[in-house]
């Protein structure tokens, strides 16, 4: 797929999110916005899947383990054909299969319930493990946040993916340089997260616009070159990506537009898409 192909999914994917969010008058917008590329790019290009058979046995597995940014992954779900996305407004309604985090037992395309910080790369992990133990070929995706890496769990994780040498583990975190209380460097700093990830035998990519699909590209064709140890990509992007009122801005980790904030957002999405044509 061309990269305006690939931009032109990703602006339809950031209209999902936003129209999830606001029909929900809640949710989170800023990283679910920050990751949108990332959400396209694995599931427009690089993992090995098919919405018609959403549990063949060989399909490529991912967990978000950033839960809360269940918006952007139903976006994409649903613009790659998994469910109507008709769906999406009915984010976080009452009696909806589309709730503030994935659930798997309801949710097509779903390979992992998330949501509590930290916990699910340790499912990526198990996933992944799985595979070596049965022979299997698939590889395994999980999408962290930078602020979610301050998490212990992660480095318990992280040291027995580089001891078992897990290398169908690809673990991408999403680096925007917020979470819900400030910068993450001040709230408690994961710098050089490229370091830690070399400490536990990782194979380390830095991206330095995980919004740009071509450094997306080179960065995953290059871990599927990696053998004996797992990737870590370290993506750098900007919360709240493609609307002008809410990139790098922290208060959009955790809110709704209102109808103004919405109406805006909309024409800014609109302005993108006809740049992109």
């Amino acid at each position: 797929m061309t990269t305006l192909e690939l931009q032109k999914i990703a602006n339809e994917v950031r209209i999902g999110i936003v129209s999830a969010v606001y029909a929900a008058k809640a949710g989170h917008p800023g990283g679910s916005l920050s990751a949108a590329d990332i959400f396209t790019y694995l599931y427009f290009e690089e993992m090995n899947i098919d919405p018609k058979d959403p549990k063949k046995a060989d399909r490529d597995r991912f967990v978000l383990s950033k839960g809360h940014t269940a918006p952007g992954l139903y976006s994409v779900l649903a613009k790659k054909g998994y469910f109507p996305k008709e769906d999406l407004l009915t984010l976080r309604h009452l009696g909806s299969y589309l709730q503030g985090h994935p659930d798997m037992k309801y949710i097509p395309g779903v390979d992992m319930s998330s949501g509590s910080l930290g916990q699910g790369i340790s499912a990526a992990v198990g996933i992944a493990l799985s595979a070596k133990l049965y022979h299997e070929n698939y590889r395994v995706y999980t999408l962290l946040g930078d602020g979610e890496i301050q998490e212990g769990q992660i480095w318990e994780a992280a040291m027995f993916a580089g001891s078992y040498k897990l290398d169908n583990l690809v673990v991408i975190v999403d680096n925007n340089g917020l979470q819900i209380d400030g910068a993450v460097e001040e709230v408690c700093s994961p710098y050089p997260i490229d370091k830690k990830f070399e400490a536990f035998n990782f194979h380390v990519i830095n991206v330095a616009d995980g919004n740009d699909f071509e450094q997306l590209r080179v960065a995953f064709e290059e871990a599927k070159g990696v053998t004996g140890m797992p990737v870590a990509i370290i993506a750098k992007t900007i919360k709240g990506k493609g609307i002008s009122f809410m990139e790098n801005r922290v208060e959009w980790h955790g809110k709704a537009p209102n109808d103004e904030e919405y109406l805006k957002a909309m024409e800014d999405l609109k302005k993108a898409g006809e740049a992109i044509c």
